[in-house]
């Protein structure tokens, strides 16, 4: 497919990036006011929310009408439904504490160091990440067969994230549950089924850019970069060294996928106290 408009993509590109550092910069005014930052981690759906809603202005006069709507409607979606259930898991409580332990080991002002190293950081992830919510909305033509999938795969993983975090809600909401695992529905067939719907959802928006091999080349970085945070980087290996201790946890990896979900092997012979796990 020819005519990709690069052009007008690379204006787009730069209003992502206001979009994106608009959102982390009213956060951090919020947050500093609040003496909270945990509150970065809310902006983080809001921002790509943002970047697609930016991207909508921008490309008007480019691209497919039916698909730049999709696109954006589905990445708002997403990231206001992400961004509302990590608040209301927040509300009440303080200081998260990854963010205590490195602000402790700041230097000069606090601050400023958590201005550089969270908030910067996470809109140029923000920018980043969503390179194919960018670029999709510039391709020409109706979506194809394979744009559809990437949209059924797109559901897929937001039913994943929803269900999960629903159940792993209920779970520890019954005092009955406190110290132990939630081995149960979805998290029976995956250790973590909100980080595998982070993977379907940006996998499937990828794809309703493949329409056109420009923007799929230009944003191909995007599912892969999501993909290494979610498995390798801050998502799934961090919280496993976090629970690696717990009572029971070893016997639950052992029966239970650790990533792409598959049915739990029998349980393992032997206690089997469990200890509640968190997104």
């Amino acid at each position: 497919m020819t005519g990709f408009p690069w052009s007008a993509f690379a204006v787009n590109l730069a209003w992502g990036a206001a979009a994106a550092l608009a959102v982390m910069l009213v956060t951090f005014a919020v947050a500093v006011r609040a003496g909270l930052h945990r509150i970065v981690d809310v902006a983080w759906g809001v921002g790509f929310a943002a970047v697609a809603v930016a991207t909508f202005a921008a490309s008007a006069g480019h691209g497919d009408l039916v698909r730049r709507v999709l696109v954006t409607a589905l990445t708002v979606v997403w990231g206001l439904r992400l961004a509302v259930h990590i608040a209301r898991r927040g509300r009440g409580h303080g200081e998260d504490p990854r963010y205590e332990a490195m602000l402790a080991k700041a230097p000069g002002n606090r601050n400023a160091y958590a201005f550089r190293m969270v908030y910067l950081l996470q809109g140029a992830l923000v920018w980043l990440v969503s390179l194919p919510v960018q670029a999709a909305q510039y391709v020409p033509g109706r979506p194809s067969p394979l744009a559809w999938a990437g949209v059924a795969l797109w559901a897929l993983g937001i039913g994943f994230e929803a269900v999960g975090d629903a159940q792993l809600a209920r779970f520890k909401a019954d005092p009955a549950h406190r110290g132990r695992i939630m081995d149960r529905g979805l998290w029976s067939w995956t250790r973590h089924p909100n980080y595998f719907g982070d993977f379907c959802v940006w996998w499937g928006l990828f794809l309703l850019a493949c329409d056109a091999p420009q923007a799929a080349a230009v944003s191909v970085l995007s599912p892969l970069v999501m993909s290494f945070l979610l498995i390798g980087g801050s998502g799934k290996r961090l919280l496993e060294r976090h629970m690696a201790d717990r009572p029971g946890f070893a016997e639950y990896r052992a029966r239970t996928s650790g990533f792409f979900p598959r049915p739990p092997r029998p349980p393992v012979s032997g206690p089997g106290a469990r200890g509640a796990t968190r997104r």
